[in-house]
């Protein structure tokens, strides 16, 4: 058995598809580009698709995640190339590796998302940001299973900054409606529990400066993966992959030159 591991985005109106219309379009496309899935036991047997933190539905997103099970070995290149084509426009396979270390999921311990404010400005949202991080604590409501919970949505703020629209770059693409200037946020949120989501941080900082963006707030998720405590900032969940990789080649053969007889 083969385990591949693909990131996938969520981009323009595809972003307002719910987890569950990705899934049928995913299953859909493993069947058109004939992928040799493995299959759990029992009396309805489903692909082994392992989803990991799917972002909110009317999202979008450059950093999504899942995991395949295959019964034949495939180049995972090529595979992400088959099924991509098998997607529709916006629900793009951007990238595909072998999985070669455990644990994936115990790998997107935090996000990095893009939210934009049109109709505010940037000096109202800056104002708006530093009351937030200067709080020592910010309650917010959101409703539940269970009826309306209240928690705090500061403490899993890693960082919460406004960013220039000359800031942005290329290496970063968000979903961005329009050009038309506007305060942009970049925040760092911790996965914790409950969750909080950019919709609590747009709470937290109504609560704490009355920011309240005249249309809906476009909101991308950028990034997401092991937050670093030193620097801040949020690595490359697939980089222990590659660099498996990268090495498991050199280190087979350096075994075998070892073990050869003289």
């Amino acid at each position: 058995m083969q385990r591949i591991r693909l990131r996938y985005t969520k981009r323009g109106r595809l972003r307002f598809t719910s987890h569950r219309d990705f899934q049928r379009a995913f299953e859909r496309a493993l069947r058109r580009a004939e992928v040799p899935m493995a299959y759990s036991a029992g009396f309805t047997p489903h692909p082994k698709v392992s989803y990991a933190n799917a972002a909110p539905t009317g999202t979008g997103s450059e950093a999504e995640y899942l995991e395949i099970a295959l019964t034949e070995p495939r180049d995972p290149e090529r595979l992400r190339v088959l099924l991509d084509e098998s997607m529709p426009a916006g629900l793009d396979i951007v990238e595909a590796v072998e999985a070669r270390t455990s644990g994936l999921a115990d790998r997107l311990t935090a996000s990095v998302w893009e939210l934009r404010l049109d109709g505010v400005a940037p000096e109202d949202a800056r104002r708006a940001v530093d009351a937030f991080e200067a709080a020592e604590t910010v309650e917010v409501q959101r409703r539940m299973k269970n009826g309306i919970r209240t928690f705090d949505a500061r403490s899993a703020v890693a960082s919460l900054e406004t960013v220039e629209e000359d800031a942005r770059t290329d290496s970063s693409p968000a979903d961005r409606p329009t050009d038309r200037p506007c305060a942009i946020l970049r925040l760092v949120v911790r996965h914790v529990t409950p969750a909080v989501r950019p919709d609590d941080v747009l709470s937290g900082l109504r609560a704490v400066a009355d920011l309240a963006p005249p249309v809906p707030v476009a909101v991308t998720r950028l990034a997401q993966g092991l937050f670093d405590e030193e620097t801040g900032t949020v690595t490359d969940p697939l980089a222990p992959d590659r660099e498996a990789a990268a090495t498991e080649p050199h280190t087979a053969a350096a075994t075998a030159a070892a073990t050869a007889p003289a």
